[in-house]
Parts: structure tokens; sequence; C-alpha cells
């Protein structure tokens, strides 16, 4: 079963088609010990150097998954290199109930850790973010 979520599926066709031609997928990425060391949806180029690194959160109920959801944001944060762009796609409306997970994640975004958090709202400003980065990191 796919478990990317409406959201996602929205979003990554344009991606894919103005921004990247090469990525991963569901991969463990290479992190700044130059081993597989976090998972994550996307690496682009590719896993063994990537230079964006996107997680796709997005689940019809709150509880857990949200919790479990930090914890891969965490992992990520902590072993993705310092020049590897973060970039989180979320659905949004279920962190309604999980304001305290959303606000770390914010917090981490606030403090440079996370490029950007994303809505199903936000397709043109990730496009637009995956452009620029693109032509900042010359890929």
């Amino acid at each position: 079963q796919d478990r990317y979520s409406p959201t996602f599926h929205l979003l990554w066709p344009s991606l894919d088609k103005s921004t990247f031609k090469s990525y991963d997928s569901r991969c463990n990425f290479i992190g700044k010990n130059n081993d597989f060391v976090a998972k994550a949806d996307f690496a682009i180029p590719e896993k063994g150097n990537p230079n964006v690194v996107i997680e796709v959160k997005a689940y019809g109920a709150t509880g857990s998954k949200q919790t479990d959801s930090l914890g891969d944001v965490e992992k990520i944060i902590s072993n993705k290199r310092h020049d590897t762009y973060f970039l989180f796609i979320t659905d949004g409306i279920t962190w309604l109930d999980r304001l305290s997970d959303l606000k770390k994640i914010i917090k981490y975004q606030n403090e440079g850790f996370i490029y950007r958090v994303y809505t199903m709202n936000m397709k043109n400003e990730l496009i637009d973010d995956l452009i620029k980065i693109k032509q900042e990191a010359i890929l």
C-alpha cells in the first residue's frame, strides 16, 4: 500500500519535472559520519551524497504517529551533514491535536535545522524553494 498522503501526490509530480531528475526514495542516506545513518523519504540527488533530504509525514489520524514523526525528524537533524538541506512536508491539520510536537518541529525550523516546513497549501513555495536550492547547490 502506498504510504504517502494525497498531499504528497499533489506535490511530487510537479517537483520531479521542474527541478530534480535524480533522487533516491525511501532510503537510508549517508550522513555526517559517512555512514548510512538515517532514513528519509527522498535523498537528492542520491542517498550516497545527498544535498537535499525530504521527509513526508501525513496521517489521517492523530496520536503516537506524530510523536514518532518528531523522532524521525530529530534523527535526520542529528545525522545529516551541515550543508544538507532538510525539507519537511506534512498535511498540517492533524497536528492541531499535537501542538507540542508541532512546536518542536517549528523550533527546529526557526533554529535552521529544517530549511522549511511545508503543508499542502504551500506547493508553490515548495517548488520555488527547490528551484532556489538547486541553483544554490549547483545540482
